[in-house]
């Protein structure tokens, strides 16, 4: 039988502290916020031209946030809270490899022509974003814009590469689930 020193307690201890704190971060459950070397970097914007007026458009983009929801709609997010404009959600998303980020943000609302999405806790200290609904020849134009800030200089940076990535993906992949369902509510 092997005995285990310290050096290997103590390493194995490390690396499962690690491990902890990546997949803490990583689902949001830690969120570091220390406010020291903050970086701030934009995300989109990405704009999107749908076939539907504006009103049926931001109706399918608020609609995760109604007060009745389809099932689908409210197993990826949870109404914590609930005034005329405001809520406060937690909302579920896939990473991969059996991960799933929970954010908590407030979100607001100025029909029909904004809705702003403030970061509380997440896997980033700063995001706040918005998707702002403009008439169009066509129909209506969807605009994304938001900022994702980091603490801790370049490392902070980099961090915030990766989470950008992922949180432009989950934006557009809404995005598109916007386009159809409000065309299709406009056939």
């Amino acid at each position: 039988m092997g005995v285990i020193t310290w050096s290997t307690a103590g390493a194995a201890g490390l690396v499962g502290t690690a491990t902890a704190a990546y997949v803490g971060l990583v689902t949001g459950r830690v969120t570091l916020d220390l406010g020291v070397g903050r970086r701030s970097r934009p995300l989109g914007p990405l704009t999107i031209d749908v076939a539907a007026p504006r009103d049926i458009v931001y109706a399918v983009a608020a609609a995760p946030y109604a007060e009745r929801r389809p099932r689908a709609l409210s197993e990826k997010v949870d109404i914590w809270d609930r005034s005329e404009n405001v809520v406060l959600a937690a909302h579920r998303t896939s990473v991969g490899r059996g991960l799933t980020v929970v954010t908590v943000e407030t979100v607001t609302f100025d029909p029909p022509r904004r809705i702003g999405f403030r970061l509380l806790r997440g896997p980033v200290p700063h995001v706040a974003e918005s998707f702002e609904f403009e008439p169009s020849p066509t129909g209506t134009q969807l605009v994304y814009t938001g900022e994702l800030g980091t603490d801790l200089w370049r490392l902070g940076e980099r961090w915030g590469d990766v989470v950008a990535g992922a949180w432009v993906r989950a934006v557009r992949a809404s995005l598109d689930s916007i386009r159809v369902e409000a065309e299709r509510r406009t056939r």
